[in-house]
């Protein structure tokens, strides 16, 4: 088997064995058994934020294929913690928090993936992250061969970061991380109406001033319309999807270097704002749909200049080289470096 057959982008080359974890034993006992023989292990859940190379992965790639959501806890003034296992995709989980009307999740519709790689990524969009509403992830401690809680604290969430992820390049576990996600506990609570809408582009489109709250069920069909006007909902037959979303992440720079006309976005450091990398790479003078050549089978999306797409029959190769020219270009533009945000493996940027 391919990882091509395994990933949204549909590259990568065969793998060395697959594990279906039907419960938590097995998924744990396929990760023991791995690291006793130290085999390479690659945990993986909708491989949606992946890019393997041609040569694949000589190793046990370990599937959760649990999907189970339970109400844990009723909280004191209409709290609730949600329990998920990490198989479960991810908006699967949305759309039932959306229908019982548990608040806080609407922003993040239609994110590829499981709910078990939210938290590693810290998994935003549309002014929300994982991080607002995760109270608990519950793990397997590689390193200490024991079952690990760890509570939001812990995971030391950053932009597209947490403690989880940078255990994959820190230590010798990567490409899967020391802590191996078992299930998610999210708090939330029961409400009709949303968080308050703090993204410009959804508020437009909500017709609403920011800081508005609205319905949940509105606020999920208009994330669910935006991502699909830029191609990032899941379409077999549309290749604008065959991506793995957001490929860098907007770059947080010192607000003097800042180009003229960037768009700025206050963060956590003085002097440091957070810019639109799309913004830089359209500005580099890469257009939506470009390609190396006319019959180039990897692409910028049509749709959003910020997706790397596989227009039928690309290379991880093919995907590496365009990368490659957008994050040349932009430095060579701007001198800003982008950072890819897929986890990569068995290539380089």
């Amino acid at each position: 088997m391919n990882l091509a057959s395994l990933t949204t982008l549909r590259v990568g080359g065969p793998i060395g064995s697959l594990v279906e974890a039907g419960t938590e034993a097995e998924l744990v006992d396929a990760v023991r058994a791995a690291d006793a023989d130290g085999t390479p292990l690659l945990v993986l859940g909708g491989g949606s934020n992946l890019l393997v190379g041609d040569r694949g992965f000589d190793g046990v790639v370990v599937r959760d294929t649990r999907a189970d959501v339970s109400l844990a806890n009723h909280g004191s003034c209409g709290g609730l913690e949600i329990t998920a296992t990490a198989g479960t995709p991810w908006d699967a989980l949305v759309a039932q928090a959306v229908g019982s009307q548990w608040s806080g999740f609407e922003a993040l519709s239609g994110i590829p993936g499981s709910t078990g790689a939210t938290p590693i990524q810290n998994v935003g969009a549309y002014g929300a992250e994982v991080a607002d509403i995760i109270a608990l992830i519950r793990t397997w401690d590689r390193e200490d061969g024991a079952l690990r809680s760890l509570p939001l604290v812990k995971a030391q969430f950053g932009y597209r970061d947490s403690m989880l992820k940078r255990t994959m390049t820190d230590g010798p576990w990567g490409p899967t991380p020391r802590y191996v996600v078992l299930d998610v506990t999210f708090h939330t609570r029961m409400a009709s109406l949303s968080a308050p809408v703090r993204y410009q582009q959804l508020a437009t489109a909500l017709g609403v001033e920011l800081g508005a709250r609205v319905p949940i069920v509105d606020v999920r069909a208009a994330v669910l319309e935006l991502r699909s006007s830029k191609g990032m909902v899941l379409d077999p037959a549309d290749h604008d999807t065959w991506s793995a979303g957001s490929f860098f992440t907007n770059p947080i720079v010192p607000a003097g270097s800042l180009p003229e006309g960037a768009p700025a976005y206050p963060v956590a450091g003085e002097g440091m704002v957070k810019t639109s990398a799309a913004w830089l790479i359209e500005r580099a003078g890469f257009s939506r749909g470009f390609a190396a050549a006319p019959d180039a089978a990897a692409s910028l999306s049509t749709k959003h200049t910020l997706a790397l797409t596989n227009r039928g029959g690309a290379s991880a190769a093919d995907i590496v080289a365009l990368a490659r020219a957008v994050r040349d270009g932009v430095r060579e533009r701007f001198g800003i470096t982008l950072v890819p945000e897929p986890v990569t493996v068995g290539v380089e940027i």
